[in-house]
């Protein structure tokens, strides 16, 4: 008797040491954020029962459903996400744009303007206070990253590179945490597009966009056991989010601009869900009779000054004096254009840049990690607060933007 009242004990003391030394290594393993994109990724997909991995994630952690910044495009998207400013404030107003002061080419999503550090000083980006602040960053792939800003880079960044394999990425960003080399990382990005490509290529109902959450969510099990297997997962905070949402794009929904005037009349600086110009001098009253003064189909146009208020844009001298927002589902054109198909042009798909305020424009938030009280699902929310999250989680001393934690802070312990 008294031999199994000895073992018994023995035995509740080992299970009390183990769990004494579980806890003692989470509390030094260093402490990881982990941002996440997956482009396109509609808040709803979560919902569609192909993405068991995601879902253990959200339902042990937080969720919810965001509202994109207007307009709602990869670029301008990404870069709020990490500056808490929105396009309007952090000077990425487009995934086409111009400025006056820079001068030259156009600014092009992806284009050789791209990496000029002065499309980006408006604003600066998370990795740049972190770094700025002794806590080492990564970025694999996020739009600003290929250039000093603030004269600062990641400590580790790669060019983007659309056609490298999602298992190359996943592992070199694991690679990264690997890493001896310095302090350990504080905070690291991560950018899957699938979700996005097939999204315009098919439509987000196709059979492709359902293939292409399958092998996301292979990719999110995959960095989970990676970090698993470095006992790392225990102290990491996993920010998993999408730049926007993705609406049905049928073939026939397109306004060709030279329906509507002489195309040589204006200056065209972005075109498809976000239309933007400027009149060309002494055609002012033609551009306006033709966009402001009636209704052009399946659009609605502004002056850059009376944009209406919820979408704060419209002050950054980066945006042309006219601005039309297409209706959800359609796109505008130029003959010049259709003469020269794009991939995405002559079939079904899909889309994105239409009103944010739109719930197939919102993006997918889960949150999973120290951080984070299991099973909370937020209300509806800005991306600007992604921002002030980033900081409270990583100890960074935060920019001041336009977000705040009054919404999403309700998922954190």
């Amino acid at each position: 008797m008294l031999f199994r009242r000895v073992l018994s004990l023995v035995f509740a003391l080992g299970l009390a040491l183990t769990s004494a030394g579980a806890v003692l290594a989470r509390e030094t393993a260093p402490h990881l954020t982990l941002l996440v994109s997956m482009d396109g990724f509609r808040a709803d997909y979560l919902d569609r029962g192909v993405t068991p991995n995601l879902k253990v994630l959200a339902d042990d952690g937080a969720r919810g459903s965001m509202r994109p910044s207007f307009p709602s495009l990869t670029y301008p998207n990404h870069y709020t996400l990490v500056t808490g400013k929105r396009p309007d404030r952090n000077g990425v107003v487009g995934n086409e744009m111009e400025d006056v002061v820079i001068g030259g080419p156009k600014f092009v999503m992806n284009g050789p303007t791209a990496n000029d550090p002065r499309w980006w000083n408006q604003a600066k980006p998370f990795w740049v206070s972190a770094e700025q602040q002794g806590k080492k960053s990564a970025a694999m792939f996020w739009p600003g990253s290929e250039t000093a800003i603030d004269g600062v880079r990641p400590s580790h960044w790669m060019k983007y590179q659309h056609d490298l394999p999602y298992d190359a990425r996943i592992d070199q960003v694991l690679a990264w945490v690997d890493s001896a080399d310095g302090p350990p990382l504080a905070f690291a990005t991560l950018y899957f597009d699938a979700a996005d490509t097939e999204g315009h290529h098919y439509g987000p109902d196709s059979p492709e966009l359902t293939a292409a959450l399958v092998e996301l969510d292979r990719c999110i099990g995959r960095l989970v056991e990676g970090l698993k297997a470095r006992g790392r997962f225990e102290t990491t905070d996993l920010i998993i989010v999408a730049d926007h949402g993705m609406a049905p794009l049928p073939a026939a929904h397109r306004v060709v601009l030279d329906d509507l005037i002489d195309v040589s009349k204006i200056h065209l600086v972005a075109k498809g869900a976000v239309t933007s110009f400027s009149p060309l001098p002494g055609q002012a009253k033609a551009v306006e009779a033709a966009f402001l003064k009636s209704a052009p189909p399946h659009m609605t146009c502004w002056k850059k000054g009376r944009i209406p208020a919820r979408f704060h844009y419209g002050r950054n001298r980066r945006v042309p004096a006219i601005v039309c927002l297409s209706e959800t589902g359609w796109y505008t054109t130029t003959l010049e254009a259709r003469k020269k198909p794009g991939k995405w042009d002559g079939k079904d798909g899909g889309a994105h840049g239409f009103d944010p305020y739109d719930v197939r424009m919102r993006a997918v938030f889960v949150a999973h990690g120290p951080s984070f009280r299991p099973g909370v699902v937020l209300p509806v929310f800005d991306n600007v607060d992604v921002y002030p999250l980033l900081a409270k989680v990583t100890g960074v001393k935060p920019e001041k933007g336009d977000g705040s934690l009054k919404v999403i802070g309700q998922a954190l312990r």
